[in-house]
């Protein structure tokens, strides 16, 4: 009820100004309780029967604990979800509406670059309330890019389609996977792993991108997606030496590990270990192969960022429409790829022993003249490493892997490509934060978070060995 002398007042007014200012203050009030009603009903949208039943085909419930993975390249976003078996399904694939930058990793505030890396999001994180339809903090810089002094921050999942910096979506998008995190918080998860990707970690990809200057930083990412791939459950992650470290803790209990400092001996269970390294060097010889079969190495150079082609045309509202006009285009790095058959690397695996889960790759067989880099890398490049062997400096005239490689006539200049300063090294997340109190979230539901404990419990011991008593735990990343 409002004061007497409110009324008084108005009555004072009289006539005309007394009515308008009725008129006014009524349409304040139901101004803001219109916007505050439309934010909540997206906050708390139920989700669709089509995704319910879903859900249920894939054998998982709205409160189970979900991920998400996300590629730049391909321009997808993807939400998994664990199943009754305690492993992870895809749930759904969304096309992306939008993204920013150039592949490789966020470094600066107002570089435009959309982050790559590992990231967790937590209730406090979402914004029902946000000028994006609606959105959720993915919770850069992490651990990892504040060893690297890595700045910026507010780097979001929202709608509207706009990017410079975020994943955008549609709002019909975002909606959908806003309550289905919203859901999956009320079943009891604490943090959301965000996996975020330049590309599919395929051979095909990598053989591509060999030479990009952020390949050293994505073997990285590469290395956490495998032990996803093999496990099938998100792998834990820290931060020690400046590198991820996956599903691995302190053999002591007294260690640490710290962003920037170096790694403790680190133990994690052999078995998963086994097989996350057999698919790696599985996936280093189809690598080799299809370098070999003259697979060109290349950087993707983009005016600014990228789309999914779904909304190539269609989507009126997208940010800087004019940088997707031409698409990424393909750059050379280094000279043309050998032609294939002339520099063929001819691998061969040896036998993986069952019993110690362990994995032994034979050497290559003798390549011939000029050999590849690193196994990987088309030869000659200008990040050849020096020789031994090289001939002595008695034709000046001729480039130096013209003599490298004792080659009769000389081959044009190659600019150096600049490896970009990222190493891979590991440290602690601080602890997750708390859910904000004005995020409008559900009830935990008790019944469905000792249901779903139990399932990761099952899980976690496929994983690793319960840790010592006192371990230091892997925690999440901040919150911004």
């Amino acid at each position: 009820m409002l004061p007497n002398r409110f009324w008084a007042a108005i009555r004072a007014l009289g006539g005309l100004w007394g009515r308008l200012a009725i008129l006014m203050f009524l349409g304040v009030g139901l101004a803001a309780c219109q916007q505050q009603s439309v934010s909540d009903s997206r906050a708390y949208a139920a989700i669709s029967p089509e995704t319910l039943a879903l859900m249920k085909a894939k054998g998982t419930t709205p409160e189970a604990p979900m991920m998400i993975r996300a590629f730049k390249k391909e321009s997808t976003f993807e939400i998994w979800k664990m199943t009754d078996s305690g492993e992870y399904a895809l749930l759904k694939s969304y096309p992306m509406c939008r993204w920013s930058g150039q592949l490789g990793p966020k470094k600066r505030e107002g570089d435009r670059q959309v982050p790559e890396g590992f990231y967790q999001i937590t209730p406090g994180q979402m914004n029902p309330h946000s000028h994006y339809y609606l959105s959720f903090n993915v919770g850069y810089p992490n651990a990892y890019d504040r060893a690297w002094g890595h700045s910026g921050g507010s780097i979001m999942v929202h709608g509207i389609c706009s990017s410079a910096g975020c994943f955008s979506m549609t709002n019909k998008q975002i909606g959908e996977i806003y309550s289905i995190a919203r859901e999956a918080f009320a079943g009891g998860q604490k943090a959301i792993e965000m996996q975020t990707f330049p590309f599919h970690m395929t051979p095909k990809n990598l053989a591509k991108f060999r030479l990009d200057p952020n390949m050293p930083f994505w073997k990285e990412l590469k290395k956490g997606d495998d032990y996803f791939k093999v496990a099938k459950v998100p792998p834990l992650v820290g931060v020690c030496g400046r590198k991820y470290v996956f599903n691995k803790q302190p053999a002591n209990p007294k260690d640490k590990m710290e962003a920037s400092a170096a790694c403790p001996k680190l133990v994690g269970d052999p078995q998963v270990e086994a097989a996350a390294q057999a698919l790696e060097q599985s996936d280093d010889i189809a690598v080799a192969k299809y370098v070999a079969a003259g697979t060109p190495a290349v950087r993707e150079v983009y005016a600014d960022g990228g789309q999914n082609p779904v909304f190539a045309g269609i989507y009126n509202d997208v940010s800087r429409p004019e940088a997707l006009v031409s698409g990424p285009q393909e750059v050379a790095i280094g000279t043309s790829a050998p032609k294939a058959g002339k520099a063929k690397a001819e691998v061969k695996l040896a036998e993986v022993k069952s019993a110690g889960d362990t994995r032994k790759v034979m050497a290559k067989k003798a390549v011939p003249q000029p050999v590849a880099v690193a196994a990987v890398a088309p030869a000659p490049v200008s990040t050849v490493a020096k020789s031994t062997e090289v001939a002595a400096a008695s034709q000046p005239s001729r480039p130096f892997y013209a003599k490298l490689f004792n080659w009769g006539r000389p081959e044009p200049k190659v600019e150096a490509v600049q490896p970009l300063n990222i190493a891979p090294t590991l440290a602690v997340e601080p602890d997750a934060a708390q859910p904000s109190a004005s995020v409008p979230l559900p009830p935990v539901r008790s019944a469905h978070l000792t249901h779903h404990k139990a399932k990761a419990k099952k899980t976690q011991a496929l994983l690793m060995p319960s840790p010592p008593a006192g371990a230091v735990a892997l925690a999440s990343a901040d919150q911004n």
